[in-house]
């Protein structure tokens, strides 16, 4: 890439979707941008596996495109990639049997209109118990804000998530995969990077950022080799569960002056562990259970089992089933290891389907810890009760000089998705684009 100069107008810290939306933006626009990464490659929590004895992408990161988010299908145009819509076809486990769900989360937005909108924040959990909708419907609900949310129902705010479900990004919005994974979005995003304009690093970890007003020093180890980057500007792209690290941590970063002026907004976010497993069977014997009931099935789902969502690879009929875990559940069996995860998937998914034929035809798996991800140390955020202007709070620039972006930092209602990170990356581009040309 771009030859390294002495001062870069802004070093770029993360290039995961936003910091590379972020670099893409800057550099087109003519300004020299150092981009450093921790990883030795793009995404962040993208992260798509291609393997040749499997017909569908592996992702083990973000996989699903959920509404219509303009900065999504921009960048995928860009690579000509098509979207496949995901079917929606739910089955719930109850009272031992696979029962249709469908309906159940717009019956759970149907009552949640009917209760009453509490006047001060709480967490959902509390919200739930005096709520008065009947205990399938807080089952479901506490499941749903666990598994879609990642998120600890006892902390996570109650009000932020009754504006999320009803969003054009909730549960039961229109959703999509792209058609080669979502690394044709991270392709299309590093195609945007003016090689005249943009210096990558990648294997860099950040330890110490130094700044004052116009004035940014960035020191950092590169595969173990120190490393020092100037810069007039810099965009913190990285995850909070990094930002929420002490700095004597092994992958904390050290701020000097420190991040005062967004400890309140940092201590308000929280991030929600997920554990993610892409199962690889000899067959797709699912679709013959119960005389072909489950041939069009997307979702299973059971409130109480340690992996409780599964989801096939829908409308492309591959062998191919996705366990997924999230919030508590997934901190629970953080750290337990592939061979005991993988037990555990399949012992799970043959209760749901009273069919023990997974076992059998089971080949293979795939899988990522995003809490034991020592470069993420979580998945995506959640608001915690009382938090709620967190997100702006954090997105706020700090002397014209430290910018901030990522899923965390999304002020358009996009948080905890590629979409929200994309935006978030072009925000912060756009914001010291709009200070230089003052």
């Amino acid at each position: 890439m771009a030859k390294r100069e002495s001062a870069f107008d802004v070093a770029v810290i993360g290039a995961g979707a936003a910091g590379l939306a972020a670099a893409a933006e800057l550099s087109a626009h003519g300004c020299s941008v150092c981009l450093l990464e921790a990883r030795d490659r793009f995404g962040g929590r993208i992260l798509t596996r291609q393997e040749p004895n499997v017909p569908v992408p592996i992702e083990l990161g973000a996989e699903f495109v959920h509404g219509r988010p303009s900065s999504t299908l921009k960048w995928l145009a860009k690579r000509n990639t098509a979207l496949i819509d995901a079917p929606q076809q739910r089955w719930m486990l109850r009272a031992g049997k696979l029962r249709p769900a469908d309906r159940l989360f717009p019956e759970l937005k149907a009552r949640l209109d009917k209760v009453s909108r509490p006047r001060k924040d709480l967490p959902f959990s509390e919200f739930l118990e005096g709520s008065r909708l009947p205990p399938r419907m807080r089952e479901f609900a506490t499941m749903l804000v666990e598994g879609y949310d990642a998120a600890d129902a006892t902390r996570v705010s109650a009000l932020g998530t009754i504006d999320e479900w009803c969003g054009e990004g909730a549960a039961d919005a229109a959703t999509f995969r792209p058609q080669h994974g979502y690394v044709s979005l991270l392709d299309s995003l590093a195609g945007a990077l003016d090689a005249k304009h943009v210096h990558v690093l990648l294997g860099t970890i950040v330890r110490e950022i130094r700044w004052e007003r116009g004035s940014v020093r960035i020191a950092a180890t590169q595969h173990g080799r120190s490393h020092e980057v100037a810069a007039r500007r810099t965009i913190i792209a990285l995850p909070i569960g990094i930002l929420q690290l002490p700095p004597q941590a092994p992958n904390g970063v050290r701020f000097d002056p420190a991040l005062t002026a967004k400890q309140e907004a940092l201590s308000a976010l929280a991030t929600g562990p997920v554990i993610k497993l892409v199962l690889r069977f000899g067959e797709r014997f699912w679709e013959d259970v119960d005389g072909g009931r489950y041939a069009h099935a997307a979702f299973f789902h059971a409130a109480r089992a340690p992996f409780p969502t599964f989801w096939t690879m829908l409308p492309t009929r591959a062998a191919v089933i996705t366990a997924w875990a999230a919030g508590p559940v997934a901190a629970r069996l953080s750290g337990i290891g592939e061979t005991e995860l993988v037990r555990t998937a399949l012992d799970c998914l043959a209760k749901m389907l009273g069919d023990e034929r997974c076992v059998r035809h089971f080949q293979g798996a795939y899988w990522h810890d995003w809490q034991a991800d020592p470069f993420a140390n979580g998945a995506y955020s959640y608001v915690v009760a009382g938090g709620g202007s967190a997100r702006e709070s954090l997105a706020r620039p700090l002397d014209g000089t430290l910018f901030f972006a990522g899923e965390a930092a999304d002020t358009g209602g996009e948080s905890g998705t590629v979409a929200g990170a994309l935006e978030s990356g072009q925000r912060a581009a756009e914001q010291i684009l709009a200070s230089t040309a003052k």
